[in-house]
C-alpha cells in the first residue's frame, strides 16, 4: 500500500511538472467525477459539478421539482454566488484578478457581510453545547461559504417561483411548494459526526457545520417565515431588521 501511494504521488507530481511552460488547459477539472461536491474556480470563471453530486439527496430525476430546486438548485446557486463573494468578487469575468466593484459597492457589501459574520460567530453546534469551552463557528472564516449558502437558497427559491409561471404549486403530502424547496435544502445537510470531528471542522473547514448551513440560512430568508408561519415565539425567528440580504 505504501509503495502504491508513493508511486501514485510520483506520477501525479510528474504530471504537474509537465504543465510548466505549456498552455493552460481550461477543460481540466480539479475534482474527480466520483466526488460528491461542486466548486467555483474564479481564475477560470467556471463552475463544476462532478457526476457524483447528481444523485439523491441533491438531485433525483424522479423527485418533485421543488425538492430538486432545494437540493441541486441551491447548490448551483451557491457556486454561482461564489463569483461574487468576499474572494470571487475580486476577479473579473475573464478570471483576471481585478477590483471591478465601485467603492460604494464594496462598502455596502462589507456592511452586510459583517452582520452575517456576527450572526455566525454566535453559533455553537448542538452536540458541543455541553462543553465548558463552548466552541463557536468562526464567522469571518466561513463567511464566503455562508454567503454562497444564503445566495444559493435565495436563487433556488426565486427560480422555483419563476418555473411555476402562472400555475399554482401543487400540494404534495400536505406540503406546499415553498415548504418542499426548504425541506429539500434541509435534507442535503443531514449528518452525524463525533464531537471531536465537529471541533476539528470548526477550526479547519471554511464551511459552517451542517445544522447552520440550514438553520443559519433560512432564518434570514422571508420565504421561510411565509412557508412555515414562523413567528416571534419560534426559536429560529429573526427580526426583519436583523435579516441579512447580501443581494436584494
Amino acid at each position: 500500500l505504501y509503495g502504491n501511494v508513493v508511486r501514485g504521488s510520483e506520477v501525479e507530481a510528474d504530471r504537474e511538472f509537465d504543465k510548466l511552460g505549456g498552455p493552460v488547459d481550461r477543460d481540466e477539472w480539479f475534482m474527480t467525477p466520483q466526488t460528491v461536491n461542486a466548486y467555483y474556480n474564479p481564475g477560470m470563471n467556471e463552475i463544476v459539478f462532478p457526476a457524483a453530486i447528481l444523485q439523491p439527496p441533491f438531485f433525483d430525476a424522479g423527485a418533485d421539482d421543488a425538492a430538486n430546486y432545494g437540493g441541486i438548485g441551491a447548490v448551483i446557486g451557491h457556486e454561482i454566488g461564489h463569483g461574487f463573494d468576499d474572494q470571487g468578487s475580486k476577479y473579473d469575468g475573464d478570471g483576471h484578478l481585478v477590483d471591478w466593484w465601485t467603492d460604494a459597492d464594496r462598502r455596502e457589501f462589507n456592511t452586510r457581510t459583517t452582520r452575517l459574520i456576527e450572526q455566525y460567530d454566535a453559533f455553537v453546534p448542538r452536540d458541543l453545547r455541553d462543553r465548558p469551552d463552548q466552541p463557536h463557528v468562526q464567522g469571518a472564516f466561513t463567511v464566503g461559504e455562508n454567503i454562497g449558502d444564503l445566495g444559493g437558497l435565495s436563487i433556488a427559491l426565486l427560480a422555483y417561483r419563476l418555473s411555476l409561471g402562472d400555475r399554482q404549486a401543487p400540494v404534495i403530502d400536505g406540503l406546499s411548494g415553498l415548504q418542499r424547496v426548504l425541506y429539500g435544502w434541509a435534507q442535503v445537510w443531514r449528518t452525524k459526526s463525533r464531537p471531536a470531528e465537529a471541533v476539528r471542522r470548526l477550526a479547519t473547514d471554511p464551511h459552517s457545520p451542517p445544522e447552520f448551513r440550514c438553520n443559519g440560512v433560512v432564518r434570514n430568508i422571508d420565504a421561510f417565515y411565509e412557508a412555515f408561519e414562523v413567528g416571534e415565539d419560534d426559536a429560529l425567528y429573526l427580526d426583519p431588521r436583523e435579516r441579512v440580504r447580501i443581494w436584494s
